[in-house]
């Protein structure tokens, strides 16, 4: 692996030099692939240099060590340093392997995200509300932009479903993880008696389809408008903008309603369509779209992924990896980062429990 780090870092650092070059400044195809390039291995040789720097520091300490004559106060620096050292050379080579992993070709595309409240009623519904929040912050932290396409709202401010778009390079590599079913344990606003409930809801990710990676059918569409509307069934506005399509051949059926226009709305809705058809292609290994005809298999999303608790104590753990968080406010204000560096890297090390 070293050596590979090795001869990248050469490659990083000739990109850096032709990219200061006048003939390759004034040729924009290749300028712009450089830049990409050199881009994408930043990262990689940042964290090459840190594990480096970190060798030579455990080095220089156990030649200190092993010469001897050091006073009291020096040695337990030099060993501090040394202890140091050690552990920074285990966490640079984990990173590393996750940095290593092979590249989705999504992982740089945008992500459409859907969130369904599961078993649990108006509880799931005001936990996929909290989920909504999670990962808005989530995005914000990481200043992507978020725009939601449609949402059926509850009069107490949950969902019973809601889908939204995240736009931003790199997007989809974090958010992919999230897919599946997250559980709830804790005393909902609903309840008067102070008794715990358990509610699940549902999260699918999707990266959003390109435009050339495949047509639709319009005999295969069929195509409603409908007003929009908020908690109650109250009008948000008095023309029918929102758009409903359903995919005959597998019953596939999203909705948009949040865009200002029926053209809006109908644009972002395939643009949703697409992705999910491409997700059911792309896990069936299907060669064209016609061979979804007839695949009335819905989209699964996976069993249980994490669990969130708060109540008779404090924990979200994910059950793929193990790791856990006692830090749940920190948790649902988007404090995502640990559970999926934890999965990069259980995966880096085939140690991901998927049962």
């Amino acid at each position: 692996m070293f050596e590979k780090l090795s001869a990248v870092e050469n490659r990083y650092e000739q990109m850096g030099v032709e990219l200061t070059r006048p003939e390759v400044a004034s040729d924009n195809a290749l300028f712009t692939k450089l830049m990409k390039e050199h881009s994408e291995l930043t990262p990689i040789v940042e964290k090459y240099r840190e594990y480096c720097d970190a060798v030579k520091a455990e080095k220089e300490a156990l030649e200190m060590l092993d010469a001897g004559g050091l006073d009291k106060d020096f040695k337990e620096l030099v060993e501090e340093e040394l202890s140091m050292a050690k552990e920074k050379i285990i966490t640079s080579a984990d990173e590393l392997k996750i940095l290593l992993l092979p590249k989705d070709p999504n992982d740089d595309k945008n992500v459409i995200v859907e969130i369904r409240g599961g078993a649990g009623g108006e509880e799931a519904a005001l936990f996929a509300g909290s989920l909504f929040r999670m990962y808005s912050m989530y995005a914000e932290s990481k200043r992507w932009h978020i725009d939601v396409t449609n949402a059926n709202e509850t009069e107490l401010g949950g969902y019973k479903e809601i889908s939204f778009m995240i736009e931003g390079a790199g997007a989809y590599s974090r958010f992919k993880y999230e897919s599946g079913v997250h559980r709830v344990q804790r005393v909902p606003d609903t309840e008067t008696q102070g008794r715990i409930h358990t509610s699940t809801v549902t999260v699918a990710v999707l990266p959003e389809a390109d435009e050339v990676e495949f047509n639709l059918n319009p005999a295969d569409l069929k195509i409603d408008t409908f007003r929009s509307s908020g908690a109650g069934g109250q009008h948000i506005n008095k023309t029918s903008s929102a758009v409903r399509l359903t995919h005959i051949p597998t019953g596939i059926v999203v909705a948009c309603q949040n865009e200002r226009s029926q053209v809006q709305n109908r644009e972002q809705a395939m643009r949703m369509l697409k992705s999910k058809l491409l997700e059911i292609k792309e896990r069936e290994h299907l060669e064209k779209i016609e061979d979804i005809k007839g695949v009335q298999k819905e989209i699964t999303w996976g069993s249980q992924i994490r669990s969130y608790v708060f109540m008779p104590y404090t924990l979200a753990k994910d059950h793929r990896t193990g790791f856990e968080s006692g830090n749940i406010n920190a948790v649902m204000d988007g404090d995502l980062d640990g559970f999926i560096n934890a999965y990069l890297k259980a995966a880096s090390k085939g140690e991901l429990n998927n049962n």
